[in-house]
């Protein structure tokens, strides 16, 4: 793509990261290119329209120089919404046509045959492509006329929730290939993480497609603009899954390594690459859900595959642990009270509360938050039955019913968005807030109710202080900074979708002495002897490379 015009999302691509897409697709002049159907959705400043038309060119040369110019008619589909950018591919095109020895005529009917001046989400499109190539636009839905967001939306199912705009081009891009063609984009690929992206990854498991390769390039200088996009190249194909290569690349890498890798990915005897600016192995398969693909090193992937092969996951029924999240209220002004200012309802309607603030020293300290609860364990309280608690909820009244939950709910208007499970409160838990720059679990006694963006872990199997130190080890760090979204500054998120992801093993699985040195390093928050306790649980020396 390109241009610096914010509103249409757009990126220039460097020319040496174009080259190296379009060689992970095989679109090479050795081959024969005039029979090859290739569509770019976005064409910009023509990053990649003026290459492809380069090995194009050089493959007529090649295989069909005596062939009619106007046979070229069905190599190339490209597509832009702003004119000037269509006018200007245009020149390019014929420029180039010309110096390769085209008449002018042919020229000019070629490039106007090539490019269209369009919405490509909107526009009909005639299926059988054998590459869909480019750097689809960053456009936020929050940055889309409500009229155009609804359209898009019709005519990308995948493009739901907060779904940015490229998620439509993959989704579009994907039904206009013909069996065994390809896409390859250069993108944001925070789809494959998060929520949003849940649809197009159901897409591609569902069929007929497959993942033949992801490069992520988050610190490589792949654009002509410093910008936080936090691309990778993936390369799609329609057809059944097979091995898949995948690749980290950091700030040193550019156009040698480039070329490095992609000889690499090329010789399917070599399994794995390591230099200093890029490592690279295959995976002999893609994973088999649409929960968030996990992020790392190759090493890291490999060694979750192995983990997902040998190890149950650590929300399991056969040790009684489970994960949850603690109680969202909608209205925490209301609801939350610290002990100071607790107000005048019956006694048992007021729940000790686990905030954030009691875990920072890393020991349960209460700060004496309680919530004003509506739950009993039958369900949500009649206010009849307490007359003390209907009198603060009632003049409280407008706030607790301009909630959502509160329109939704009709005459249970005084109900928190999320129930209280009450049988919590009989049991100790492991504690862990949601952002944390590293992992960690907190253990709190019966008796307390965890808030909000903390998340609970309890077990029937487990002694928790060894669990604890588990959860403490880089072991399982790792682990949930590969499948979750990350923040700025690399700060992790300790949710329960990732954390029901971990791998581990079952404490009847590792010996006395090791539960033994996790509970001890847990106690004393030591996370270098949880880890060294760990990877002997794991059976391990050390962790994969990062």
């Amino acid at each position: 793509m390109g241009s610096v015009r914010v509103e249409y999302g757009e990126v220039f691509t460097k020319r040496w990261v174009v080259d190296l897409i379009l060689d992970m697709c095989d679109y090479q002049p050795d081959l024969d290119l005039t029979r090859i159907r290739v569509i770019e959705p976005s064409v910009g400043s023509g990053a990649f329209l003026g290459p492809i038309l380069d090995r194009l060119l050089a493959a007529r040369a090649k295989h069909a120089d005596t062939a009619p110019w106007l046979t070229l008619r069905t190599c190339i589909r490209a597509w832009d919404l702003q004119a000037e950018h269509v006018e200007a591919s245009k020149h390019l095109l014929v420029t180039r046509l010309l110096q390769a020895g085209c008449p002018a005529s042919h020229a000019k009917s070629l490039a106007g045959s090539w490019l269209r001046a369009g919405d490509f989400l909107l526009a009909e499109h005639r299926p059988g492509a054998d590459l869909v190539v480019g750097n689809p636009p960053y456009i936020r839905i929050e940055d889309l006329p409500a009229r155009l967001l609804t359209a898009y939306r019709a005519a990308c199912p995948a493009m739901g929730g907060r779904a940015d705009v490229f998620v439509g081009f993959y989704e579009h891009g994907l039904d206009l290939l013909a069996p065994g063609g390809r896409l390859a984009f250069i993108c944001a690929d925070r789809w494959m993480r998060n929520a949003y992206g849940r649809r197009l990854r159901r897409k591609i498991l569902d069929g007929p497609y497959s993942v033949d390769a992801v490069l992520t390039m988050h610190d490589a200088a792949a654009f002509d603009a410093d910008v936080s996009a936090y691309p990778a190249i993936t390369v799609l194909r329609r057809g059944g899954q097979e091995t898949v290569v995948t690749g980290l690349a950091n700030e040193k890498f550019g156009p040698e390594d480039a070329e490095q890798f992609s000889l690499w990915a090329a010789d399917k005897q070599t399994k794995s690459l390591d230099r200093p600016s890029v490592t690279a192995a295959r995976l002999p398969h893609w994973h088999k859900h649409d929960d968030s693909w996990p992020e790392g090193s190759p090493q890291t992937l490999a060694w979750l595959e192995q983990l997902a092969e040998e190890l149950p996951v650590l929300e399991d029924p056969a040790t009684g642990t489970r994960i949850g999240i603690g109680v969202a209220t909608g209205a925490d002004a209301v609801y939350v009270r610290p002990q100071q200012d607790l107000p005048a309802v019956e006694a048992d309607r007021l729940l000790p509360l686990i905030m954030a603030a009691d875990l920072k020293s890393g020991e349960f300290r209460w700060t004496g938050r309680h919530l004003v609860s509506p739950w009993e364990p039958g369900g949500l309280i009649d206010l009849g039955s307490c007359p003390k608690l209907a009198a603060y909820y009632k003049a409280h009244g407008a706030a607790l019913r301009s909630r959502n939950v509160a329109r939704r709910s009709g005459d249970r208007w005084y109900r928190t968005i999320d129930r209280v499970n009450h049988s919590l409160l009989n049991r100790p838990m492991l504690v862990m807030e949601d952002m944390k720059a590293e992992a960690h679990p907190v253990l709190v006694p019966a008796g307390y109710y965890p808030h909000h963006n903390l998340y609970y872990v309890i077990s029937d199997g487990w002694d928790l202080q060894a669990l604890g130190g588990l959860l403490l080890s880089k072991v399982i760090e790792r682990q949930v900074a590969a499948y979750c979204v990350k923040m700025r500054g690399g700060t992790l998120r300790f949710q329960a979708q990732y954390l029901r992801r971990v791998r581990c093993p079952r404490p009847d699985a590792i010996a006395p002495d090791i539960l033994a040195a996790l509970a001890a390093a847990f106690r004393a928050r030591d996370r270098v002897a949880a880890t060294h306790a760990a990877l002997r649980a794991y059976g391990m020396t050390s962790l994969p490379a990062s």
